[in-house]
């Protein structure tokens, strides 16, 4: 069995090795020859593995590999919809509870969205938070507390607005494989608003109540993801879903190896 670990070519860093080389020494201990590949060595590729674990959101090439017919895990369609978090808000708008979210219009070149800002400040209230469509580890995300400080974060690339949800810069981080919830680590962070480890905040295990469950559950069935992780705010409001989570923090929080029950859940697929 050879599998192909897919990974984007312009990242590097100690952080991406380690997860990098965790999935291949799994992989190993359960007979699967699993091959480093980034993406752009893939473009020019000739051998056809019998899967794909696409730890990348280049969705093209996701979508060019299941157009030769090789299993690509998490599917192009599962990333596209968690990549964008826009599309991820109208993908489960009319199935989870999420923050009131405007998602700012098209621009086909430099703006002033001022006007926008100031209206969808009268609907959101401030603060209100700014987030890049696509964007990972909290690094395009900002709490405002007034049109200037938006504009000061608006650039050329799609955005959307979100109402402030006070949470003390605690959310929840379940980890979804199959139809099962299988880790689960509460973040908190003392000097954030943005929970995430890497920007300072810390984690552990946590148990997740019914409720949450049901949201991870619900969430990864909608977008299609075979693994994922899902955040969680205040108990009931969908935060963000991840389609290639860094699954290294919620091992070291949470006790629990995601990687082998991941590489199962594609040996049942397959």
């Amino acid at each position: 069995m050879t599998g192909f670990l897919v990974v984007n070519h312009y990242l590097s860093g100690e952080k991406y090795s380690s997860l990098h080389s965790h999935l291949k020494k799994t992989a190993e201990k359960m007979n699967i020859s699993l091959r480093l590949k980034t993406n752009e060595q893939m473009l020019f590729e000739s051998e056809r593995p019998d899967f794909v674990l696409f730890w990348d959101k280049d969705v093209n090439l996701a979508k060019s590999l299941e157009n030769k017919g090789v299993p690509v895990f998490n599917s192009a369609r599962s990333i596209a919809l968690c990549d964008d978090k826009a599309k991820t808000y109208l993908a489960l708008e009319n199935k989870l509870k999420q923050p009131k979210t405007i998602i700012a219009p098209l621009s086909f070149f430099d703006v002033d969205y001022t006007d926008f800002i100031e209206k969808a400040g009268e609907v959101l209230g401030f603060p209100l938070v700014i987030k890049n469509c696509c964007g990972s580890f909290g690094e395009q995300v900002h709490l405002c507390r007034n049109v200037n400080e938006v504009l000061k974060y608006v650039t050329r690339e799609p955005f959307l607005l979100q109402e402030y949800i006070e949470c003390g810069g605690e959310d929840v981080r379940i980890e979804v494989v199959g139809n099962r919830v299988v880790a689960a680590m509460k973040r908190k962070n003392e000097h954030d608003f943005r929970s995430n480890i890497t920007n300072g905040g810390t984690a552990e295990k946590y148990n997740p109540t019914e409720k949450e469950c049901e949201i991870a559950l619900t969430a990864c069935r909608e977008l299609g993801l075979t693994f994922g992780g899902v955040d969680i705010m205040s108990g009931d409001t969908l935060c963000e879903v991840n389609s290639n989570a860094h699954i290294m923090n919620i091992m070291h929080s949470s006790g629990v190896d995601v990687a082998p029950l991941i590489f199962e859940e594609i040996l049942r697929k397959i």
